[in-house]
């Protein structure tokens, strides 16, 4: 696919890997459907830098936890761009669940939004979409791996690899791809500190983390090529080699 001129909404767009990947998919000639949750001026800025690079670029608020906000939010893409071209399923929450103080909550809210939410994303884009859509979820390498104290972040994403096989088989005969993107270290969390992080980067054969780009880069190849569906990229230095 030449996105030159295509519609891509990405979710989680205004900060972080979300952000880098809108702003690859804009260089490369897409114009985006930023979606935020709670930051609205960092998404706003956002639209600022791309329209700065000729693309057009409006931002969506939603609760993607809220599945009739993922309705509003799919019917106000609807409105402002008419279709859709791509869907980057980005957003997602990260929180410490270790098992032996994991509870409903914690778990309920691991998978509202970091499973079930690209699900519902993926049906409401569908009318949107005419064959040659794309359709680029981000996973995670714990999804294969496990972490010992994210088992419900591990799990969601787990699922949301499975949701990504089972619509690639669904929407093949409609020409819409589907794949996932799997990072591994590419930000350091709020307050790794250095003993956490050497003990990171010994578990990479590559010795380093990603950066943001090496992700945007995988979902900009991911959303041009159209001979791949059903895939999980890992962009992990390594990692699940180790």
């Amino acid at each position: 696919m030449d996105l030159q001129g295509k519609i891509a909404l990405v979710t989680g767009a205004s900060r972080r890997i979300g952000r880098e990947i809108a702003s690859t998919l804009a260089k490369a000639g897409a114009d985006l459907a930023l979606h935020y949750g709670r930051s609205a001026d960092q998404a706003a800025q956002l639209a600022g830098e791309i329209r700065a690079l000729g693309r057009r670029a409006e931002t969506f608020q939603a609760d993607l936890a809220r599945p009739e906000h993922i309705e509003a939010l799919f019917a106000a893409v609807k409105k402002t761009f008419g279709c859709l071209d791509v869907l980057v399923n980005n957003a997602a929450v990260y929180h410490a669940t270790p098992i032996a103080t994991l509870t409903a909550g914690q778990w309920d809210t691991e998978m509202a939004v970091n499973a079930r939410a690209a699900a519902l994303c993926i049906r409401h884009a569908l009318p949107l979409m005419t064959a040659g859509g794309a359709i680029i979820n981000i996973a995670d390498v714990s999804a294969e791996e496990g972490r010992a104290d994210h088992v419900a972040y591990a799990a969601s994403k787990a699922a949301l690899l499975s949701v990504t096989k089972s619509c690639a088989v669904a929407l093949a005969p409609q020409g819409i791809r589907v794949n996932a993107v799997s990072p591994g270290v590419i930000l350091w969390a709020e307050g790794a500190d250095e003993a956490f992080q050497q003990r990171m980067l010994r578990r990479i054969p590559l010795g380093r983390i990603g950066g943001p780009e090496s992700v945007a880069e995988a979902v900009l190849f991911l959303a041009s090529h159209d001979y791949i569906t059903a895939q999980n990229l890992r962009v992990d230095g390594g990692w699940h080699m180790g």
